[in-house]
């Protein structure tokens, strides 16, 4: 037969299948080993993360402290100023009288200043006219 000639050559002489006897289990030793190690590992991570993740909590926590610190500066910056703000609304209740009257005297030096340069154009008026007629 012609055929059987031209098959592939058996299993056992190819290297590229495996055979059965290759193909092992490993140990159970060795899964037990690899399976400790893998579980170290990931309690490792684990505890790296948590640790993380409780860390970042405590960050949050200080600066939470931090600003409440602040905020009470700030409030106590806004109580002196209001407190401020009410002793020069007073001092400025007590001078209005004063003001008023200053604004009164102002007013008083206005019109008296008014009055004397009326006063000044009519006496040199007057001065113009006794030249006028000192001369005649």
């Amino acid at each position: 037969m012609a055929m059987t000639s031209q098959l592939a050559p058996p299993a056992e002489e190819d290297p590229a299948i495996e055979t059965a006897e290759e193909a092992k289990e490993p140990a159970e030793a060795d899964i037990n080993e690899l399976c400790k190690d893998m579980f170290s590992k990931m309690a490792t991570y684990l505890t790296g993360e948590l640790t993380a993740t409780s860390e970042d909590y405590k960050l949050l926590e200080n600066m939470n402290k931090l600003t409440s610190l602040k905020y009470l500066e700030m409030k106590d910056i806004a109580i002196n100023i209001s407190r401020n703000l009410k002793d020069l609304n007073q001092k400025y209740a007590a001078l209005q009288p004063y003001l008023e009257q200053i604004n009164l005297i102002e007013e008083q030096v206005a019109a008296l200043e008014q009055a004397a340069y009326k006063l000044d154009a009519y006496s040199k008026r007057l001065e113009a006219k006794y030249k006028k007629l000192e001369k005649r």
